[in-house]
């Protein structure tokens, strides 16, 4: 990379044609020609100084850049003065597209695949085209950088030595809340995006689900001006925004659950009794292994005994 701060690309002066040169503040460097293959390119997710030398010289010299929004894409190639071809590439014409980007590859191209913001196949199509690039014989070639996801993660103060990325959670009730029940015992940090209108709800159906007391956070607008994380127990999080409207992108990290006692034959047999008083035994045998870690299936054949063989 070589600077060239009196030669800076600017609408007065602009750059040679086929130059590939992108500008960071008053200085003008070109960007060497890399191999063909498919880069999967890192973008920042709001503070556009997040953006690597690294992602800029890729983009500088790309013969494609395939993008979610090419409006989105065309501020941050606005921004370094940025030449490429941008090529839309979205859920809705994927089918479409990808033949054109691996025929480009095959001509010996540089395609560069970028997102909106963040890191690409992170909740967006982007890994079909991988696999077919794979499965095409050309390379993948990563450039790392921002990501909701880990900045998220990085914040929250929450362990972070195992963890689950678990992307959009269901838009209905029902659905939320059966794939929230399928994780609530894995032993990790759990990592959700989630959009605006639906914070309320989803806060409302993990303090249920996953339990009232287990610590998370919010963080909205990463790496914007706005930044902000909320943190503290579910049930405290949901009261937070209950009827609250809030705006940007948010990410949502929930701790691993806490390690569960041993308990013994008496000890589950005392707690089916229990639960067993206001709920049917289906139900009274999910708590109570869901409390224990004892077999469902066999607290659900005592419960019927204690009940006397109807689940009633």
């Amino acid at each position: 990379m070589t600077g060239d701060a009196e030669n800076a690309d600017t609408p007065d002066n602009p750059p040679p044609e086929g130059a590939r040169r992108f500008v960071i503040g008053a200085h003008a460097y070109e960007a060497p020609r890399p191999e063909s293959a498919l880069y999967i390119v890192s973008t920042p997710i709001g503070n556009l100084g997040d953006i690597t030398v690294r992602a800029l010289e890729v983009l500088a010299a790309a013969d494609l850049v395939a993008c979610e929004d090419t409006r989105v894409t065309a501020t941050l190639m606005q921004r370094f003065a940025l030449r490429a071809q941008l090529l839309p590439y979205h859920e809705h014409n994927a089918e479409r597209q990808r033949p054109r980007l691996l025929a480009a590859l095959d001509e010996g191209k540089v395609v560069a695949l970028v997102s909106d913001a963040g890191t690409p196949l992170v909740s967006d199509p982007g890994y079909r085209l991988v696999a077919e690039v794979i499965e095409a014989g050309h390379r993948i070639i990563p450039v790392p950088g921002a990501s909701a996801l880990l900045a998220a993660l990085v914040g929250a103060g929450l362990p972070s030595d195992t963890v689950l990325f678990a992307g959009f959670l269901p838009q209905k009730g029902g659905a939320r809340a059966r794939r929230l029940a399928e994780l609530a015992d894995v032993p990790a940090t759990l990592v959700f995006y989630e959009s605006p209108h639906r914070l309320a709800a989803s806060l409302e159906t993990m303090a249920d689900v996953l339990g009232a007391e287990r610590r998370a956070a919010v963080a909205r607008e990463l790496t914007k001006r706005f930044e902000t994380f909320e943190r503290g127990s579910l049930s405290h999080l949901r009261d937070f925004y209950a009827g609250e409207t809030v705006k940007g992108e948010i990410v949502v990290v929930v701790a691993p659950p806490a390690p569960r006692a041993e308990a013994d034959s008496e000890d589950a047999d005392a707690l089916l009794a229990e639960a067993l008083t206001t709920m049917k035994p289906a139900a009274a045998a999910k708590q109570v292994s869901r409390q224990t870690g004892l077999d469902r299936k066999v607290l659900y054949a005592k419960a019927l005994a204690m009940k006397g063989g109807g689940d009633t």
